[in-house]
């Protein structure tokens, strides 16, 4: 079994910046691709960003895509998700997941584990 808690999220102005963390109990997170969701208020959960167990490969959605990156420390079990440029339309809880798919492109049906969020509020 996996735990995972989410930290990092806040009240921030647009185009400001936030970075996400994501620390996972057990010791098999080196072997896990992990990956943020987010859920906007009033929408689905969407996949935002993923990372492959060695960091040698990562994925983003387009409308992250150069302002977010994902990246990992296995050694410290942790997950990081940098946020730039913030948007309003970027406010969501954002949720970290992990999977033993190798696909750094992660889907709902393919996680294993989730963390229970953390908000993000980006103002206008």
């Amino acid at each position: 079994q996996v735990q995972l808690v989410e930290s990092g999220g806040g009240l921030v102005q647009a185009g400001g910046s936030l970075r996400l963390s994501c620390v996972a109990s057990g010791r098999t997170f080196s072997s896990l691709t992990m990956g943020w969701f987010r859920q906007a208020p009033g929408k689905e959960r969407e996949f935002v960003a993923g990372i492959s167990w060695s960091a040698g490969s990562t994925y983003y959605v387009d409308s992250v895509r150069g302002r977010f990156t994902i990246s990992r420390d296995n050694a410290k079990n942790t997950v990081y998700l940098q946020m730039n440029s913030l948007k309003p339309e970027d406010t969501a809880v954002y949720y970290c997941a992990a999977t033993y798919g190798r696909s750094p492109y992660l889907t709902d049906y393919g996680i294993a584990y989730w963390g229970k969020g953390t908000l993000v509020t980006v103002s206008s």
